[in-house]
């Protein structure tokens, strides 16, 4: 039987096919280039992954207050978050769980190997100059985890002559956030350097009902500094380094203790890129991230936790031109160490990997095949395949189809900790497979993305517990186990169009994440989700307008629970100057709508921020 879901996207689909090249026919597209769908820049138009880019102008036009906050406003993307910006968050992509997405900081996976998920509040929107979403399984190019698709942020880089950028601004909650950055480069150097600083006193993280509930303020304060310097050493030989650090210390309701947690991420990596042959390209790096963790809920030693990760990459990368076509073959090495307060964490592991990825394009034709082999210490080995083809009808419209498979390694609490954890569990397996068609004129963009991704042996908290307890694990609460299956279904819609001086965009999302064991819709996940905004430039002066909609969700497994549906309406506006200042302001939630992303917990209502800055185009 034909789901509804299924329906829908077959009727979008072929209304776009039908509907596009009649009204744009002589339209031409403006391409852009993206790098983490096949781990080398490759032109948008050319890709068969399903995309976004956050570009850097729409991130300093966003006005948003966090990297989830600005994620949350794009196709596919769902937040739940466990009160103001600093606290704990989660990101869904096409209805997987946070720890069934990889993220990406300049090439460098950050995750905790203790949960497996992004610190997402320790990372500074401000050090982003850009992002890229890639939809859909990708452990062939990177891995376990890539089961919802992976999230790479890109900070600063320099070009040409010196350029400073600063902006200082405050609002709401006696909120303030500062940064300067210093970019440049010639034609053999590259450089850039971001430093910014944020505070809030933020509102209380929870609502009445809750066990923890404390009336105070719940804020936060960040420091955080990033780089990135390259070298040209000769003609097709390039060596680089980049870090990201930050510092975040964020307050929480523990009843009558005033609690805070700290959290501390430090990424550097180091490549050189070298042009061995015409057709030969090889990149080498060395990466480590750090993710430490800390959690300070009462006096004495037993008053705090403290888990500290650490996650080193060496990766090797070997891309051959073979005509148009491109062999990529992969090795990587990664080892992931957990130590802290916790001793049954206090254990590492590694991960070798190969892996080979084709590409090719004949005439209208594009056609992609990868396989990839993971082998690691303590789970055993996995291997993962996708393939892909495309069509282009012309230079605006094309279509795609994809299948591919996918696993999430289980996380050291998963296997360790004491009396949840349980060294025998298994990875969890996904496979995937979708349909789209995307127009592109370079004045209107349609986009219509039908995926069915069936996954199976899901890590739960499962009570009773089928493992016997030990001494050393008394199970009476249950344990992760490998015990059910989850479909996440699909259809994802897009719109933009520039109507004069007036922008348009649009997208909504019809799922159904479903635990098929239970039957069962996934904790925090909407059936429909979108966001409409529009956009008004009168040259110097820009405004807009933002309506985010989400319909009901559930927060816990079992479905009793409700999480109401809701709208939020933001309005922001920037002013140039001069061409060098600007101003911005930005009113979010201006109905000052109540609202939960995670049972009991609060969000912002109406709130204002504005900033002065410099150097921002």
């Amino acid at each position: 039987m034909t789901s509804p879901v299924a329906s829908q996207a077959a009727i979008a689909s072929l209304a776009l096919a039908i509907a596009a090249p009649a009204a744009f026919a002589q339209a031409t597209a403006i391409d852009s280039v993206i790098v983490t769908a096949t781990r080398t820049p490759q032109l948008a138009s050319e890709t068969i992954s399903d995309t976004v880019t956050i570009s850097a102008e729409q991130i300093a036009n966003s006005g948003a207050g966090s990297v989830t906050e600005l994620l949350q406003r794009q196709r596919g993307i769902e937040v739940s978050r466990n009160g103001g910006p600093g606290t704990t968050s989660n990101v869904f992509i096409r209805g997987a769980n946070g720890n069934q997405s990889v993220v990406l900081v300049d090439g460098v996976r950050i995750a905790s190997a203790s949960t497996g998920s992004a610190s997402w509040n320790g990372i500074p929107l401000s050090a982003i100059d850009h992002i890229e979403i890639v939809y859909g399984p990708l452990s062939t190019l990177y891995g376990a985890d890539a089961i919802g698709g992976v999230i790479q942020l890109f900070t600063k880089k320099g070009k040409g002559a010196p350029s400073i950028s600063a902006s200082v601004g405050g609002g709401s909650d006696r909120t303030y956030e500062a940064d300067a950055a210093i970019a440049g480069g010639t034609d053999k150097i590259s450089y850039a350097i971001s430093a910014s600083k944020e505070h809030s006193d933020g509102f209380s993280a929870t609502r009445k009902g809750s066990g923890s509930f404390d009336p105070d303020d719940d804020g936060y304060d960040r420091k955080s500094a990033a780089g990135q310097l390259s070298y040209q050493v000769a003609p097709g030989h390039e060596l680089g380094a980049m870090f990201l650090y930050s510092d975040t210390d964020s307050e929480y309701d523990s009843a009558n203790f005033a609690s805070h947690s700290t959290q501390v991420l430090s990424n550097v990596g180091v490549y050189t890129r070298n042009q061995i042959l015409p057709n030969w390209t090889m990149l080498l790096q060395a990466s480590q991230a750090r993710d430490k963790s800390g959690s300070f809920y009462g006096v004495g030693e037993y008053g705090f936790s403290q888990i500290d990760t650490k996650t080193t990459t060496y990766t090797m990368q070997n891309d051959f031109r073979i005509g148009s076509d491109n062999l990529q073959v992969l090795g990587e090495y990664r080892k992931e160490e957990v130590e802290g307060s916790t001793a049954s964490l206090n254990r590492d592991r590694n991960t070798k990997s190969i892996a080979a990825t084709y590409s090719a394009k004949r005439g209208a034709h594009l056609f992609n095949v990868g396989a990839r082999h993971d082998d690691n210490s303590a789970y055993g080995t996995k291997n993962t395949g996708s393939v892909g083809y495309g069509y282009r009808f012309n230079s605006a419209l094309r279509a795609e189809a994809s299948y591919g498979t996918s696993f999430r390694a289980p996380s050291f609490n998963e296997l360790y900790y004491s009396g949840y954890g349980n060294p025998d569990n298994r990875p969890e397996e996904g496979r995937n497979a979708e349909v789209g068609v995307h127009y592109d004129d370079g004045k209107t963009q349609l986009g219509a993305v039908y995926y069915h991704n069936k996954l199976k042996n899901l890590l739960l908290n499962t009570s009773p517990c089928p493992f016997p307890s030990t001494p050393e694990n008394d199970y009476q609460y249950g344990c992760a186990y490998n015990v059910n299956r989850a479909l996440l279904e699909g259809l994802s819609l897009s719109a933009e169009h520039q109507l004069g001086s007036l922008l348009l965009t649009a997208n909504a999302d019809f799922q159904d994440p479903k635990d098929e064991t239970t039957g069962k819709r996934l904790q925090r996940r909407a059936k429909r989700h979108a966001n409409f905004a529009a956009e008004y430039d009168l040259g110097a002066l820009r405004t807009g307008a933002e309506l985010q909609l989400s319909s009901t969700r559930f927060d816990d497994a079992a479905n009793r629970n409700t999480l109401p549906g809701y709208g939020v309406v933001n309005l922001y506006a920037t002013y140039h100057f001069t061409p060098e200042w600007s101003g911005l302001i930005r009113w979010n939630n201006v109905a000052d709508k109540q609202y939960e992303l995670a049972r009991y917990y609060q969000t912002a209502g109406s709130s204002v921020f504005a900033a002065i800055r410099y150097g921002f185009k």
